[in-house]
Order: structure tokens, then sequence, then C-alpha cells
């Protein structure tokens, strides 16, 4: 057998594994796709999906459709769990960040302008974008893909060549083509956890302007982490102004976890058992501790 051939039947046996988790999403509103978590009908989809809309319907691959009902939603990450009404659901793994690989294979399935199941391929074009969302708020840590996103793709998975979820489809460029984007499969891990556990991501404010940045080979192996956290700004009257953190710092670590995206600080800030938290801080060449005191600013239940 050629190896074009041997490519072929790999992807129709990936495609044909993968489609019993991937279910149609709609209410009066709009639709889209989503992406089942668990065997009892915990479904991931993207906010924007389901905005307007408590209750839902999802059509199974076997065109079967169930009722189902919000969970949670968090704007700021463009991501919303339902739950659909029986069990017995098919899932798909998600994947650690350390399987992500700008070049990898990816593929796309979902539902554009109601054409179920749709399948497109393509490769991880980048990582760690940003993007400014509709409601002006930003959007990061995004993957670039080229692979063929559509109106309806959103909430469907991206999936590797290996079966596992590295991003769930969300956005697309109207004005380009070969560029779309997903809300990587790190993301959709914590957010749909404290989703399906509060209907609520609460996040703790710091008050600041960051973005990711990477270190030089040299002074990756020094620090002992590839990336970190650039702030940009401080507001003033912030918690991060009180707690002494100053633009030009580089956070590294929220308590013993490291900090390389925007993104992690977010999740540590969110998962964290307090508001008090102690950054590990990199301003010049010094190491500091600060303690910070994150305001809660709870996201709406609702969609």
């Amino acid at each position: 057998m050629s190896l074009l051939a041997q490519f072929s039947d790999d992807l129709e046996q990936l495609v044909a594994r993968a489609s019993p988790a991937v279910v149609g999403v709609e209410h009066g509103r709009g639709h889209g796709t989503g992406l089942v978590l668990a065997p009892d009908g915990y479904i991931l989809t993207n906010h924007h999906v389901v905005r307007g809309g408590r209750r839902l319907r999802v059509q199974l691959h076997t065109g079967e459709e169930r009722r189902a009902e919000l969970v949670g939603a968090d704007s700021p990450t463009d991501l919303a769990v339902v739950r659909a009404e029986g069990d017995g659901f098919s899932a798909l793994p998600l994947a650690p960040p350390e399987h992500v690989h700008v070049g990898q294979l990816v593929v796309a399935i979902g539902n554009p302008f109601h054409l179920e199941r749709s399948v497109s391929l393509g490769v991880v074009s980048a990582i760690n974008r940003s993007l400014a969302a509709p409601d002006g708020s930003m959007l990061e840590g995004l993957l670039q893909t080229d692979a063929a996103i559509n109106p309806g793709n959103s909430g469907g998975p991206l999936l590797s060549a290996h079966g596992e979820v590295v991003g769930i489809n969300s956005v697309v460029l109207p004005y380009a083509q070969g560029i779309g984007f997903a809300i990587p499969a790190t993301t959709a891990s914590w957010v749909a956890s404290l989703l399906i556990r509060r209907g609520v991501v609460e996040r703790r404010y710091l008050g600041v302007a960051a973005r990711a940045e990477a270190f030089e080979p040299a002074r990756a192996s020094s620090v002992g982490q590839p990336r970190a956290v650039r702030i940009l700004q401080v507001g003033e009257g912030t918690p991060a102004a009180r707690g002494g953190l100053r633009a030009g710092d580089l956070v590294l670590a929220v308590g013993p976890s490291p900090v390389e995206s925007v993104n992690d600080l977010q999740r540590l800030m969110a998962l964290a058992p307090s508001p008090n938290v102690r950054l590990g801080v990199l301003r010049g060449e010094n190491r500091l501790d600060l303690d910070v005191e994150g305001e809660a600013r709870p996201q709406a239940r609702a969609a």
C-alpha cells in the first residue's frame, strides 16, 4: 500500500473514532458544534454558540436529538458547558500542552452552515496567539490553524493525528483565508472543570495588562523555564499596584506553579484556594516574591 493510501485510511479511521463525540448544538438564536467531555452528557462548546439560550438541543452523530441545559459559561475564554439528557455518550481526551506543536497535522470536525460533521485537514500554524473578540475583550493563548473553519464549526474539536483534542474551534477572520483559531485544550480543561463544579469561573482581578514572552535559550536555562509573562501596565490603585508589581516585571510563578503564558496566570489565579497569592517575579536580574490579594470578579452564570 502506498504512503498516500495509508494516510487516507488512517485519516478515515480517525474521523470514524472521533465523530460519535461531536454533536450539533442548537437553540432559537443560533447553532454550532459541541464536544462530549464525559459519558454522562457534559458537552463543551463556545459561549457565543449558546449565548441567549438556556434550553438547548443537541444532535448526536446518529441523528438523534436530545434536550440539554446550560451548566455555565465563561465569556473571557468563549467557552460554555451544557448537559444533555441521558448517558452513554462517547467522549474524547483533551491533549496536554506538550502534545501541541507548530506544524503538526490537525483535523477539524464541525457543523458549518448546518453541514453536519464536516471534516477539514490542516496544520497548527502558530500557538499563543492573541485576538480581539467581537465584544472588545482579548482572547489569549489561541492556536492558529489553516484547517478550514467556518460559522457553525464553533465549539467543535481540533484533533491531533493521535485522536486527542488539541483545541476547541472558535474564531474565524472573515476577510482572510486559511486562518482560523482554536482555544487550546489546556484552557478548555480547567475552564470546563470549574463550570461543571461551580457553574461560573471566579477570576481574581490583578489590574494589569500583560503578554507572554519567550526567553533566549541561555536565559531560559538560568531562569529554569522557557517563557514568562511580561507586565506591560499596572493600573493605579489595583491589587497589583498595592502588592508592588511594576510595569516591566516578569511573572515567573503563582505560588509553586510556573507561569509561561497569560492563560497560566489566569488559570492559577482562578484555581488558587485563597485571594492571597504569592507571585514569583523577575525584576531585572533580581528575583522577588510579591504577596498580592486579588479581587474576585465572578462571571455571570447566564449565557
